[in-house]
């Protein structure tokens, strides 16, 4: 995701602040990464046990307030991959 220009630490901080309760409801790994080569962008990496926790997540009242502090900082950039994981280490 990119965000206005000089608010990526801020996002990072709202993203971070809010992960207590995602091993709960159904995730496996939360990665926020922040990119080398552009300082207003950040890479988000999950691992759900389904399609429908993460959807679930999002409906939850903590989620929800996260998603509007972040929002106003955020360009609307996103950009999205889907992938099943087949195996590896770290889950």
């Amino acid at each position: 995701m990119r965000t206005k220009p000089g608010r990526r630490n801020e996002v990072v901080g709202i993203l971070l602040n809010g992960t207590d309760g995602l091993r709960a409801a159904g995730c496996q790994a939360y990665v926020v990464g922040l990119s080398d080569s552009d300082e207003d962008v950040i890479w988000v990496s999950e691992v759900w046990d389904t399609k429908e926790h993460h959807h679930n997540s999002l409906q939850l009242a903590a989620a929800k307030a996260a998603i509007g502090r972040a929002m106003p900082m955020l360009t609307g950039e996103f950009t999205s991959q889907g992938m099943t994981v087949a195996g590896g280490v770290g889950l």
